[in-house]
């Protein structure tokens, strides 16, 4: 996990040099002056780095080592249960199929993305509710 941290701190940083570069460059060589989407995504992403690399920071002082910061540990150590999966699914694809008419309806049309709304409602319902019926039942 410090390794992770250390890559987002990296990013963070890299994503601030950018902006800066890329509001001072459009600032002076626009018309307009400094160009009004990139410049703030561009914060966007270092602010979102740095949040990531805190947080990871923050946990690492509060966890014991993770096996993945201990360059002689195995595998066995972090093994175990990694979730809980329903076998031959469909709902992740009804989610995702919704998902993607609603992306499309933001760019196509506005009706689409209310077909989306329903195809993701019923995907989001199917997987959350899936091991409360049918042949997974608890």
């Amino acid at each position: 996990m410090r390794a992770s941290a250390k890559i987002f701190w990296i990013l963070g940083v890299f994503f601030l040099i950018v902006a800066v570069a890329y509001g001072f460059v459009t600032g002076r060589y626009e018309p307009m002056g400094i160009e009004p989407v990139g410049f703030p995504a561009l914060l966007a992403l270092a602010g979102l780095g740095f949040m990531i690399a805190m947080v990871l920071t923050l946990t690492i002082r509060h966890n014991e080592l993770n096996s993945s910061d201990d360059s002689d540990a195995e595998i066995a150590p972090n093994a175990g249960v990694q979730g809980s999966f329903s076998p031959y699914s469909w709902a992740p694809l009804w989610a995702a199929i919704g998902a993607a008419l609603c992306f499309l309806g933001v760019a196509a049309g506005w009706w689409i993305f209310a077909f989306g709304i329903m195809f993701a409602i019923f995907g989001i319902l199917s997987w959350v509710l899936e091991f409360s019926v049918g042949q997974h039942q608890h």
